[in-house]
């Protein structure tokens, strides 16, 4: 199925959890002096105008980005500073004077790989395929490849550097997809064992998110935490009520940042019976 198209929901609460998780892993990582490559299994457009007609449908980037945008800083944290600063400057670069485009997946990984860092950008929609490769600048080190992510991606672990971090946000709109995330997690730390893998999942159906958890710890892997933010109570029947991001090879700074960020997150975007989790679902 290719009706998913991320440009509805870009700069949502999801894509604001998403992206502040995976900045700081990329940012932990940055701090050795040393490359890593980068697998994005489902890296969409790689940008997303706003105010188009996909944006503006439902505006959902005033659900996430746009109550952070003129945010006080005074008790906001250090995460959500950096995530906030980061869009600015892509609107900045963009020669955009306001919030108006929102950055991808891509745009993030970019913003932090070191130069001879490896990216590797999959994407199956055709449209999105074309604007992804014309916004990437393929080069040695940076590609983008047309396909499905799961079959195309495995190969490239372990990387060279034996160092990476692969990112895994399939749209779920086949309920298939949360089986194949954990074949896949599983098959790609069979080749690389100390890889960072991330799963963002949607709060739709809390049975399958079960499921998949359950899966996760029957597979034997080990250092699992959970991140998960709950705009509205997920017995909600309007949709995506939250989302979550499920991380393997956590750096180990990662679950005290998002016990900050988290709580502040739920309080900015969350409605009346909002919740969120931050928990070792499998130890180390």
């Amino acid at each position: 199925m290719l009706s998913y198209r991320h440009g509805f929901h870009a700069g949502n609460h999801a894509d604001v959890l998403k992206h502040t998780v995976y900045q700081l892993v990329l940012k932990y990582l940055g701090k050795k002096d040393k490359p890593y490559s980068i697998v994005d299994t489902h890296a969409g457009a790689g940008a997303y105008q706003l105010m188009d007609e996909f944006g503006q449908k439902n505006k959902e980037y005033e659900t996430g980005i746009g109550k952070l945008w003129n945010a006080s800083t005074t008790n906001m944290p250090e995460a959500i500073q950096d995530y906030v600063s980061a869009v600015r400057r892509f609107n900045t670069e963009s020669e955009q004077a306001d919030l108006n485009v929102y950055p991808g997946s891509p745009w993030f990984a970019l913003d932090e790989l070191p130069l001879e860092g490896k990216g590797f950008f999959h994407e199956l929609h055709p449209s999105d395929f074309e604007l992804l490769r014309s916004f990437v600048r393929t080069n040695r080190y940076r590609k983008v490849i047309k396909g499905d992510g799961f079959k195309e991606s495995v190969g490239l672990f372990p990387p060279p550097s034996r160092r990476g971090v692969a990112i895994i946000d399939p749209p779920y709109e086949l309920k298939e997809d949360y089986h194949r995330v954990v074949e896949y997690v599983t098959a790609m730390k069979a080749r690389f064992e100390s890889g960072v893998y991330m799963i963002w999942y949607p709060v739709v159906d809390r049975y399958r998110i079960d499921g998949m958890e359950h899966a996760l710890k029957k597979s034997g892997i080990r250092d699992i935490q959970v991140f998960e933010l709950n705009v509205l109570p997920d017995t909600d029947e309007r949709g995506m009520t939250g989302s979550g991001m499920i991380v393997i090879n956590a750096p180990y700074t990662l679950k005290q940042q998002m016990l900050e960020v988290l709580p502040y997150l739920d309080e900015q975007l969350g409605e009346q019976g909002s919740s969120w989790r931050c928990e070792q679902l499998v130890e180390e």
